[in-house]
């Protein structure tokens, strides 16, 4: 098993599959431009070899969350700041339907910073 697999196969359920669920519509979106590596021990995406987005754990919200790289540049209610100066992050809630419209939509404005 490789390292980013060994990352989401240590998550319990229902993250687990949530997260597997994105990873695979984030990189089904654009086959040719984006990748995945381990980075920071996270699961970082990338466009064109460039910093697109990844999965983390909030510690204050207590909730996996999307952060996008060029978030700043994104106007969306859903998406909070925090402090970060580049990124935005979308927090994922287990317990409702995910919101993979939007998830796909912000990837493709942040595709357009580049």
């Amino acid at each position: 098993m490789n390292p980013i697999q060994e990352y989401f196969y240590r998550l319990e359920e229902p993250e687990r599959s949530t997260l597997l669920f994105l990873r695979e519509k984030i990189l089904e979106s654009d086959t040719d431009n984006i990748t995945e590596t381990l980075s920071f021990g996270l699961p970082f995406f990338k466009y064109k070899k460039r910093m697109l987005c990844y999965f983390n754990f909030s510690k204050k919200h207590k909730k996996y969350y999307i952060s996008f790289y060029h978030g700043d540049r994104i106007d969306h209610p859903l998406l909070l700041q925090e402090g970060r100066k580049k990124f935005k992050i979308l927090l994922i809630n287990m317990n409702e339907d995910l919101p993979l419209e939007l998830v796909l939509r912000l990837i493709n404005e942040v595709k357009k910073a580049y």
